[in-house]
């Protein structure tokens, strides 16, 4: 892959990184719309899965950040061309990650129902809940397992397998929740919510095997776990920990927003279930041009590129606005069918409409934070990316979820509490990057 960021190379590596990255949000929204649709208790099965992903997505988000370490460190090589040295690293960073994940089952598997008790799940949510998180928590590391495989092709500036690999996942997961939640009568019993869960798992351990096929058969990348460790865990450990607080920060925000919105009642946690979940989707829409910056502006740094990765910067906004304005125009152009797509419920519905407008309203925003979050990941600046993320938490976004639950917003303010929170993510990268990279590029 050559250092070229001409529109067609971007997206060169943007599409694929994008289609691979909407694998994670389409488990959830293909168990949202699947389960939002039985027969009996929709509602409630629907706030119990939206609760779940929540709480998984923070795990995932967590632990995942292993992608963004990993890429940075391998794209860096590979700009400096360098990649003899680390190519052992990937394998250690999968074992690593896996054991913790296993370990973490371990400990919230048992005390389920009082996690979920605190997201404020309650009577038959809550038993929803438990049993839909017992099952889907066993795909857990094979999730992490597949993140890991993506960042080492990312930092190998090929986002084509991770592609392939999410789509098969997508497709088993669809076909494995029409399956296993409405069952086929005569062979296959209904499972309704724990089916959904089934199918997840199913879809997750099958990706994690096309992982380990692909990164063995088309690198020369080792899955084999060798020591000594090698020298760069320790910056990789070190971005892992500042991502680490950094992703509590960010499921601070999640942590708080379902939680009020389960306070307000089943309506809203099961309408927020259907917003949120379509904001994770744009979201990661729109990380397919986060993951170029990653992925480019890891290799321009290690190459001491510095003009074209101002350039690649200037590029990336342009892209990203025009993607986030084309996300919001077509959210528009389908409002109404798009909520039916996930209930019946004339009251979910009701509450989902009055707030997916700002869903929508805020993409090209989102593009900007998230753009940029990628751009600062490759180039390995982890540092920044907690201290920005923990003042939009706990300086921006907490006190106006407060405010507004004050002024009765309910939904409504916890989705204006989520723009200001992006509006806080993303203009601060952006001054940090000119006024560091622009000086470089111009003395060059």
């Amino acid at each position: 892959m050559s250092n070229s960021i001409s529109l067609k190379n971007i997206n060169k590596l943007a599409i694929p990184a994008l289609i691979a990255g909407v694998s994670e949000p389409i488990l959830s929204l293909t168990d949202v719309a699947i389960v939002g649709n039985i027969e009996n208790n929709a509602t409630e099965s629907l706030a119990a899965v939206g609760i779940v992903s929540t709480f998984l997505s923070m795990l995932i988000w967590v632990l995942g950040q292993t992608r963004s370490a990993i890429s940075s460190i391998i794209s860096q090589y590979l700009g400096a061309d360098k990649l003899d040295a680390v190519k052992n690293l990937p394998a250690q960073a999968i074992f690593l990650i896996t054991s913790l994940s296993i370990l973490i089952i371990l400990i919230t598997y048992p005390f389920a129902i009082q996690i979920f008790k605190l997201y404020n799940a309650s009577n038959l949510i809550l038993d929803y809940s438990v049993d839909y998180y017992h099952i889907r928590v066993f795909g857990f590391p094979f999730t992490l397992f597949s993140i890991a495989v993506f960042g080492t092709f990312r930092g190998l500036q090929n986002t084509y397998y991770p592609m392939i690999i999410a789509i098969i996942g997508a497709i088993a997961n669809i076909i494995f929740d029409v399956i296993l939640v409405y069952g086929i009568e005569g062979y296959i019993p209904a499972f309704q919510i724990k089916g959904a869960a089934y199918a997840s798992v199913i879809a997750q351990l099958l990706m994690a095997l096309c992982s380990a096929y692909y990164l063995l058969k088309k690198t020369d990348i080792p899955l084999w776990v060798r020591f000594p460790f090698n020298k760069e865990i320790k910056r990789f450990t070190i971005m892992i920990l500042n991502l680490f607080i950094r992703t509590l920060a960010l499921n601070t925000t999640l942590y708080f927003a379902t939680s009020y919105a389960a306070k307000y009642g089943t309506t809203y946690i099961a309408a927020y279930t259907i917003a949120i979940n379509l904001w994770f989707l744009g979201a990661f829409l729109i990380d397919g041009y986060a993951s170029a910056g990653n992925i480019l502006g890891g290799k321009l740094l290690g190459a001491k590129q510095y003009k074209t990765l101002v350039s690649l910067s200037n590029k990336l906004i342009k892209y990203g606005i025009i993607v986030g304005l084309l996300l919001g125009s077509i959210g528009a152009l389908f409002y109404y069918p798009i909520g039916r797509i996930f209930t019946n419920d004339i009251d979910v519905l009701n509450t989902f409409y009055n707030a997916f407008w700002l869903v929508l309203a805020m993409q090209p925003l989102c593009a900007l934070a998230f753009i940029f979050d990628g751009v600062f990941k490759g180039l390995g600046r982890m540092a920044d990316l907690r201290n920005i993320l923990l003042f939009s938490t706990f300086i921006i976004f907490i006190p106006a979820l407060l405010l507004f639950d004050y002024l009765g917003y309910k939904l409504i303010g916890i989705f204006i509490a989520f723009t200001l929170w992006i509006i806080a993510r993303g203009i601060p990268l952006i001054i940090k990057f000119r006024k560091t990279y622009k000086p470089l590029a111009q003395n060059a």
